[in-house]
């Protein structure tokens, strides 16, 4: 691909190192918001940014059997062009210059031929974080999530961040100081409570824990309900809570603020979120049954939240990994 120095030389056509932040922009006011979170974010980890955008190739097709190749050069010429005036447009807006090192973010491009949700899942593969907007160019007004937004966050090899419309405005090392993470005991809200402390120490935040439970009844006849004293309740969720904290965190569970609410845990973590800068969740792993991927609670918060939300799950055992997961013929280019 062409480089880009002759314009910018921190912007530029190619493959990215080692650390890298992949982001998916499309020319839509989300794409342009995320885009302008992950530049925050890769300049919190001191890592590059490769940004992707993927263009159509059937009207390219002359034939069931021949591709213009030429002619899709062109356009994925022209869409790197895009995506680089894109990327300083988004680099010299004010509220994305005032978050320190993102004026030195390194930022590679790649326009990729075929569908955006395959390309970015294999563009992410090995990358510390995708981050994609919650609707694209395509989306319908009363869709609150996009199709692309909710592939990547079932399938991506990585965290995967989503940023809404309303939360955009506000990147990473903004003014909001609270972290938000989701909390229970499985192994999956264990690893999205390391994240939390990790982007929480990026920022400057505090993490808050999040446990929600719900106070369980009892029939004891036709007509009546009894129902555990809700102060026992709540005492038994808060000592759990904070049990788990210990366990992940040993001696810097003090720096983790732990709450619990009574109520169902999508709606208690969307409504702790309000005014927070993250919302972490942990996701089961990819699984070998490829509806099993993404869990209730981690979807609602995706779909509802009023905050970036980051979707962590834990690396998949060896015999959980699809085998064509590792290829995907749709993401090359």
């Amino acid at each position: 691909m062409q480089k880009a120095s002759e314009t910018d030389p921190r912007v530029d056509a190619g493959p990215a190192l080692e650390r890298r932040v992949v982001v998916g922009v499309d020319g839509s006011h989300g794409g342009r918001l995320a885009l302008a979170w992950a530049l925050s974010a890769a300049a919190a980890r001191g890592a590059d940014l490769e940004v992707v955008s993927a263009f159509p190739v059937g009207v390219f097709w002359l034939d069931p059997y021949l591709v213009d190749d030429r002619r899709i050069e062109d356009v994925r010429r022209d869409t790197e062009a895009r995506v680089r005036a894109l990327v300083a447009e988004v680099r010299d807006d004010p509220a994305v210059s005032a978050v320190p090192g993102t004026a030195e973010v390194r930022v590679w491009v790649v326009a990729s031929p075929g569908p955006a949700a395959p390309a970015l899942v294999h563009r992410a593969d090995g990358a510390e974080l995708l981050v994609v907007g919650s609707r694209g160019r395509g989306g319908l007004r009363s869709t609150l999530l996009g199709s692309v937004a909710l592939h990547c966050a079932v399938h991506a090899g990585c965290p995967v961040a989503v940023v809404h419309p309303a939360s955009g405005s506000a990147p990473a090392g903004a003014a909001a100081r609270r972290v938000v993470v989701g909390l229970d005991d499985s192994l999956h809200a264990r690893e999205a409570l390391l994240a939390a402390v990790d982007e929480a120490a990026r920022r400057g935040a505090r993490v808050e824990a999040v446990l929600a439970y719900e106070t369980p009844n009892y029939w004891s006849d036709m007509y009546a309900v009894m129902t555990s004293p809700p102060g026992r309740t709540r005492d038994q969720a808060l000592e759990r809570a904070e049990t788990v904290v210990a366990e992940v965190l040993g001696g810097d569970a003090g720096t983790v603020d732990v709450v619990v609410a009574d109520g169902p845990p999508g709606e208690v973590l969307v409504g702790s979120a309000a005014g927070a800068e993250l919302l972490v969740v942990g996701s089961r792993s990819r699984s070998i049954l490829q509806g099993v991927v993404l869990g209730s609670v981690a979807l609602h918060c995706v779909v509802h939240a009023p905050c970036p939300v980051l979707v962590v799950r834990p690396a998949p055992e060896p015999d959980q990994v699809r085998p064509e997961a590792a290829a995907d013929p749709a993401a090359h280019g």
